[in-house]
């Protein structure tokens, strides 16, 4: 079988993020997606009206179950929702039911993309805080990463997640600035590793950072080191923004959706 990640993330109603975004952009990269649905949110791709969390009890019911079945070979955890549930995930690396060294890609979802909240931001972030020395690398956008750190300067901010215990953090500029073209920087061990520059496109995307995460997710599942793993996410989500689907004319507020299935040509 193909190697499985392992998805702990919200259901989205617009197939933009959440679990829909996991799921194609880890078969995009070969490996087969496995999801403990997280919440069921009520959300387009312009705004969040509001989620209910599953209970801690359930999810770790559908972790376990996959956990006993499928080779799993990297975990992706994006929105969790609730301090329970993070703690649940918690649980599962302490208590070595997720397996030792198993590929972690940690995205700390506070708040929706498209606007709105994703549970009580200072709350969350403090229980995200105990995940940060399972994770391999954390993909924060900078919203994120400044409340996790508590530091105002973007790579202040990742080397003091560095030392909070995580191998590896990407630094994603999109958030910050409204022109010109995006810079990211990988950190590995507190240094930075790599540089990549993304052109900035016109309008806002839904989902992008999900996408992202997840495929990376699903590169470190194929064998991929981490360098490579995050190299060729970017390449990749670069061209499903580039092709991105564009939501009714008519509705002008909605947010593009990346074309995570831009190399096959469509059937009409």
């Amino acid at each position: 079988m193909r190697p499985v990640v392992l998805c702990f993330s919200g259901l989205d109603p617009s197939g933009g993020a959440g679990l829909q975004a996991d799921i194609e952009s880890i078969g995009q990269a070969y490996a087969h997606a496995a999801v403990a649905c997280t919440a069921i949110t009520v959300q387009s791709s312009q705004a969040v009206f509001g989620f209910e969390a599953v209970s801690c009890e359930l999810l770790k019911a559908q972790a376990i179950a996959v956990l006993d079945d499928l080779p799993v070979k990297a975990i992706k955890s994006g929105m969790l929702g609730t301090v329970d549930n993070i703690n649940l995930l918690a649980e599962l690396f302490r208590t070595g039911r997720i397996a030792p060294d198993t590929p972690f890609v940690l995205d700390p979802v506070l708040v929706a993309n498209s606007g709105g909240s994703l549970g009580d931001k200072d709350t969350l972030v403090t229980a995200f805080k105990q995940l940060l020395p399972y994770a391999t690398i954390i993909t924060p956008n900078t919203h994120e990463l400044r409340a996790l750190a508590g530091l105002d300067d973007l790579h202040d901010c990742a080397k003091a997640l560095n030392d909070a215990g995580v191998k590896a953090v990407l630094v994603k500029t999109s958030h910050d600035f409204d022109e010109g073209d995006i810079q990211q920087f990988l950190y590995i061990d507190g240094q930075i590793a790599h540089t990549s520059i993304i052109t900035r496109l016109d309008g806002e995307f839904h989902g992008s950072g999900c996408s992202l995460a997840s495929h990376i997710a699903g590169r470190l599942a194929m064998g991929d080191d981490l360098m490579s793993a995050v190299m060729r996410a970017d390449d990749w989500i670069a061209k499903t923004l580039h092709h991105a689907d564009t939501p009714h004319p008519n509705n002008p507020k909605a947010q593009l959706i990346p074309n995570r299935f831009y190399t096959t040509p469509y059937q009409r």
